[in-house]
């Protein structure tokens, strides 16, 4: 997902930063700074918080947005927060964790789960299959949209936009 954020910015290649590819584009007529965090997904603080001490970040409340893959949502579902727990994830946890808040904007990105029994973590790291592909290419638009509306417009028009079911999720891809 965060490779057709990416794009939408025009950020050239991500160069290895704040322990993670990193890159700067612009959305919505703001530069933007990007980051994939590339340490295990359970320690993604570290490299959030490297970044935030180093740029120039005036409020992290209103101009960070943290996003993410989920398994309980379902394949393409968006889900925007403006705060809250991490729902069991690793990865946000350890960002609030090292942010020392909950105030912290986030853009769930629904994978789904597997249809039969199987560890997550084998689940998350899968290639999709063909018919998901079909999904993906729907879904990770309207997700880069999503982030848009959040640089341009803040949080609760991004979740006023963009939270809740969508065609093919309703369709039963």
């Amino acid at each position: 997902m965060l490779d057709a954020v990416f794009a939408r910015a025009g950020a050239g290649p991500p160069e290895p930063r704040f322990a993670g590819r990193y890159a700067e584009g612009e959305l919505a007529g703001e530069r933007v700074g990007l980051l994939a965090p590339g340490t295990f997904m359970n320690r993604s603080g570290e490299s959030v918080a490297e970044a935030l001490a180093a740029l120039p970040l005036a409020d992290p409340a209103a101009d960070l947005l943290v996003v993410f893959d989920d398994a309980d949502l379902p394949l393409g579902r968006l889900r925007l927060r403006a705060r809250g727990s991490s729902g069991g994830h690793n990865g946000l946890g350890d960002v609030l964790l090292r942010l020392e808040s909950e105030a912290v904007p986030r853009l769930r990105f629904g994978i789904g789960r597997a249809s039969e029994p199987r560890d997550t973590v084998d689940w998350v790291l899968e290639p999709f299959a063909p018919a998901e592909e079909a999904v993906l290419e729907q879904a990770l638009p309207r997700a880069a949209d999503a982030v848009a509306c959040f640089v341009a417009e803040g949080i609760a028009p991004a979740m006023n936009r963009f939270n809740g079911a969508i065609d093919w999720e309703l369709s039963g891809s």
